[in-house]
């Protein structure tokens, strides 16, 4: 099973860089550079993106976003729980008649 390289980011960026001034095709540029052309197509498509050339794929940013929004639903979600649990509770405190 192949493993997943990690390149320098320098050279991911060095290689975008030569696709977008030379117009080279990315698989040749990756090829020059030793890197899988799938994953410098990834990078470039980002890099697109990033620089709002691009408005299919998300930006970094935005990605970033994402995330820190998700996380945020799921801690409020977590607190949500927390409080409707405690007002179970206290309810059935307050009114000792209440069915348990």
């Amino acid at each position: 099973m192949a493993y997943a390289r990690k390149y320098l980011k320098e050279l991911l960026d060095r290689g975008a860089r030569l696709v977008f001034e030379s117009g080279r095709p990315i698989a040749r540029v990756a090829r020059d550079l030793g890197i899988e052309s799938e994953t410098l197509r990834k990078h470039v498509r980002q890099t697109e993106a990033d620089e709002g050339r691009r408005k299919d794929v998300l930006s970094s940013q935005e990605r970033e976003e994402i995330k820190s929004l998700r996380r945020e639903v799921a801690q409020l979600r977590c607190a949500n729980e927390i409080l409707k649990a405690a007002s179970v509770f206290f309810a059935g405190e307050l009114d000792p008649h209440r069915p348990k």
